[in-house]
């Protein structure tokens, strides 16, 4: 039975002209899970270091980020292969879909909250088909586009492989292996933390769910404050 983990981004830069960019805490984090994971590994068998059949993640930026941080904290010299279809939905142009005028830039509590209500708002009429945003899938290709990743896996490998992605695509691929409704992957996530760790079990025929969202690499009083959601 193989194991396969997603990996959601270090935090980027929520609120900047180039939200497409670890923050210098997201790449600590990334770091410090490269770390975590090796330790853990050895743990487990002293004999071996950490390993991974394969490695994908989405195109963006912060996914690259992501994965260097988490490869120095390992210590690991891997090459990614590169999925496009494991990128986030463009939120501007899921927000521009129910609110057309521009916004200002979320620097307080509640201009956050109006923020992430619109993105809600705009994920629902997406996904129902009733509203279309520009320069996107169809959700319905969004949706076959993770599925075909998660194929793959099971097609092609038998070990432990590593996603790095975007709370869209991995929401997506646990309300997939759940057979939950679209609405639900919407609150899977809004929820999801910055390098939070999911957990597939998987065999030729299905993948299974074993955990979600997970922080074991920030669960000392050391590192609380390094929990962050954007």
């Amino acid at each position: 039975m193989g194991q396969l983990l997603l990996v959601r981004h270090g935090q980027a830069s929520f609120g900047a002209d180039d939200y497409d960019q670890l923050s210098e805490l997201g790449q600590r984090q990334s770091i410090r899970l490269g770390q975590y994971l090796q330790q853990t590994a050895v743990h487990q068998s002293p004999a071996k270091s950490l390993a991974f059949d394969a490695v994908y993640m989405g195109s963006l930026k912060r996914h690259r980020q992501t994965w260097e941080g988490i490869a120095q904290g390992a210590k690991l010299h891997m090459t990614p292969q590169v999925w496009p279809e494991l990128n986030e939905y463009d939120s501007h142009a899921l927000i521009e879909t129910v609110h057309p005028e521009p916004l200002a830039k979320p620097d307080s509590p509640e201009m956050y909250k109006h923020h992430f209500r619109l993105l809600r708002t705009a994920l629902q009429k997406w996904m129902t088909g009733e509203t279309q945003p520009k320069g996107m899938p169809l959700y319905a290709d969004f949706v076959a586009g993770i599925q075909a990743v998660l194929q793959h896996v099971k097609e092609h490998h038998k070990g432990q492989v590593l996603i790095v992605s975007s709370g869209g695509p991995i929401s997506t691929a646990v309300g997939q292996v759940l057979g939950a409704p679209a609405d639900t992957t919407i609150e899977l996530n809004l929820r999801i933390r910055n390098t939070a760790l999911t957990e597939f079990v998987f065999t030729p025929k299905r993948h299974m769910l074993l955990s979600y969202n997970n922080l074991p690499h920030l669960d000392s009083a050391e590192h609380h404050s390094w929990i962050t959601y954007a």
